[in-house]
């Protein structure tokens, strides 16, 4: 992606910036991406839940877990793979030049404050949109760990939690499965996917939206 028609040059101080790991600030000294970080993590949050509002009829509760749903690591990682975005951070020789998830969604962040900074909200809103588009308009949200989310919200009100099979389709090598999750013997939500540990997910996934929005 070209990033000058955010208004910010290859060679702009606080993208370089956006784009330097701690561990080349502290081997070359300089200024590092966690301050941008911080403060590009609230304006997502803003953007999401901005095009969240104006272009769903979800609930507060559902339009919460939504926004969660891309804004998490899982999202941050894949957008910034989207536009080659590890290929532009500066590590230190410390650490191994793969550049995992968690570095490239702290940077995607911190690009996104760079952004605001130097062209305001509107180039910022822009760039987000202009990557995550196409998937905030698909409302799937990115698989994240909704099992564990609902496990302690089922403890928390001290009820049972399972997971069913309830079909299996295709051929062994592209199988569809599909499962529903119980809580006290109700079903509170139902996924499918390709393998039982993704269907399990979107499932509790379905699960915490009903929730949220106070179905039983």
């Amino acid at each position: 992606m070209d990033i000058t028609k955010y208004g910010l040059k290859k060679d702009n101080k606080i993208l370089n910036i956006a784009l330097t790991h701690s561990s080349y600030a502290n081997e070359e000294g300089g200024e590092h991406y966690e301050r941008l970080e911080f403060l590009g993590d609230a304006v997502l949050q803003l953007i999401i839940s901005e095009y969240l509002y104006k272009n769903t009829k979800l609930s507060e509760g559902e339009m919460s877990k939504k926004r969660s749903s891309f804004v998490c690591e899982n999202a941050l990682a894949t957008f910034a793979d989207k536009i080659n975005l590890s290929k532009e951070i500066k590590l230190g020789h410390g650490l191994d030049s793969t550049v995992n998830d968690a570095i490239s969604a702290d940077v995607f962040e911190s690009v996104i404050a760079a952004i605001y900074l130097n062209s305001g909200y509107i180039k910022a809103k822009e760039f987000v949109l202009d990557i995550a588009g196409d998937d905030l308009k698909k409302g799937e949200g990115f698989m994240s760990d909704y099992k564990s989310y609902l496990q302690e919200s089922v403890q928390t009100d001290n009820k049972s939690l399972n997971y069913n099979l309830i079909k299996e389709t295709g051929p062994a090598h592209n199988k569809t499965f599909e499962v529903e999750v119980i809580v006290d013997g109700i079903v509170y939500g139902k996924g499918s996917g390709k393998t039982k540990k993704e269907a399990e997910q979107k499932a509790a996934y379905d699960a915490i939206l009903k929730k949220a929005g106070g179905n039983k």
